[in-house]
């Protein structure tokens, strides 16, 4: 998931202000969603650091999903919304799908039945992963019990799960195409940021926040916003000096011969008022091969420890 998840409109919501989603995705969220996440992949895949940072790379276990399902997240995918909800976790799609169950049979994938719907994995039961083509423009991947109470949504729920979520992020820009929102602890923040290759940890921050929502655009450099609260005024203090700690420490790092970076390192800042935290990054355009081969070593090596994404049927 977290793989798929860094290779991140049909209809607007009725909100004042809010990203612009896929009305088709937004239906399928299941009740008691507790984190949104969105990705206009039509408009990453043609920015720097997408092509930099993942198109560029080779990715095992994208390729395999690629080869047994007939199509190619990095290829075929025009719009993401990963959620977290009681039953686990899923990624709904947008885009042009072609699944090769042929493929897919003799990799060893098992077929579950659900409804009128069939959702390819390795296994049944608890915690067991796979996804599910709907037709040729929708698709759903991530815990099974997830993706099933996704199409129970789809076929018979009131579609309207989301939208006390989407009613805390009317403060996003409706043209970002990176996104979220979460009442929870920002835990998919910590856990798939990567580590600069000068071991330098931004992860931990991020498990000090809750009620949160961000915003990304890589279109002119990297521009993004995160948005938190903290349990106390304190906590939110200990964040803002966490911050500013490890920027420190990322400018003592620099070599002599690379000045240019103390720029990169300019461009991270935190400001604190009361329990709420904004953490901003502004990288320009000519700094982001610095960021790329920053974040590139440890996002690989993430790539190879992590587990494969619940969509990848595992041999």
């Amino acid at each position: 998931m977290r793989t798929c998840l860094l290779l991140f409109s049909a209809a607007a919501l009725t909100l004042n202000a809010a990203p612009k989603i896929d009305n088709v995705l937004v239906r399928m969220v299941p009740p008691g969603p507790t984190s949104l996440i969105g990705g206009r992949m039509d408009q990453i895949k043609n920015t720097d650091p997408y092509k930099k940072l993942v198109a560029a790379r080779k990715l095992p276990q994208v390729d395999q999903f690629a080869e047994e399902s007939g199509f190619d997240p990095r290829r075929d995918v025009r719009e993401l919304l990963y959620a977290t909800v009681p039953s686990g976790r899923v990624l709904l799609a947008r885009g042009t799908f072609h699944m090769n169950e042929a493929h897919l049979l003799k990799g060893g994938a098992k077929k579950i039945s659900h409804g009128q719907y069939t959702i390819w994995g390795q296994s049944a039961g608890e915690g067991a992963s796979g996804f599910c083509i709907l037709d040729s423009t929708l698709a759903a991947a991530g815990e099974v019990a997830a993706i099933e109470a996704a199409l129970d949504e789809w076929k018979s729920g009131t579609h309207s799960a989301a939208q006390p979520l989407l009613a805390r992020a009317k403060s996003i820009d409706e043209q970002s195409p990176i996104w979220g929102v979460s009442t929870e602890v920002a835990n998919f923040l910590a856990d798939n940021i990567p580590r600069t290759s000068s071991g330098i940890d931004f992860s931990k921050i991020f498990r000090g926040l809750d009620d949160t929502w961000f915003e990304a655009d890589p279109s002119r450099g990297l521009h993004a916003e995160i948005h938190g609260t903290t349990a106390r005024e304190q906590d939110a203090v200990n964040v803002r000096d966490a911050v500013r700690g490890l920027v420190g420490l990322g400018r003592l790092s620099v070599p002599q011969n690379q000045p240019d970076l103390l720029r990169l390192w300019d461009g991270i800042t935190v400001e604190q008022t009361g329990r709420s935290i904004l953490i901003r990054a502004d990288i320009e355009q000519n700094l982001i091969d610095k960021l790329v081969e920053m974040l590139g070593r440890g996002a690989s090596q993430r790539i190879v420890e992590n587990k494969p994404a619940p969509w990848v049927v595992v041999r």
